[in-house]
């Protein structure tokens, strides 16, 4: 076990011992870690807490912004609105698809079978 996970684990024990996690909003309730299917399973919890700190991931912000932009594009004219609406919509699908790309490890991946092949050709 790492320092700083032993020095959570005694600051957590004490703060248990002078019941100062007693009695806290939904204690003895369980955690929905269901809420964005879209944010791989590992970092639900994280951004759980972030929310709850009222901060919003960019990938549920972009999310929130795609599904805003699908449902009104059907409102927008012919001409440069509408080109800068489908615009943006492309941008935002591939940010949220390299995202996707990026948390299922596969970028990672990638990226060390590129760094292994060049290192063996030397």
């Amino acid at each position: 076990m790492l320092a700083l996970d032993l020095l959570a684990e005694r600051k957590i024990a004490e703060a248990l011992a002078r019941g100062e996690l007693q009695n806290l909003p939904g204690e003895g309730c369980p955690l929905d870690l269901t809420d964005d299917p879209m944010v791989p399973e590992e970092l639900r919890i994280a951004y759980r807490i972030l929310k709850n700190a009222g901060y919003i991931p960019p990938e549920v912000e972009s999310l929130n912004e795609l599904r805003d932009l699908e449902r009104m594009l059907d409102d927008v004219p012919e001409g440069e609105a509408r080109r800068q609406a489908l615009l943006r919509l492309d941008l935002l699908r591939a940010r949220l698809d390299a995202r996707k790309a990026y948390h299922s490890g596969a970028a990672l991946r990638d990226y060390r079978e590129t760094l292994v092949n060049r290192l063996a050709r030397r």
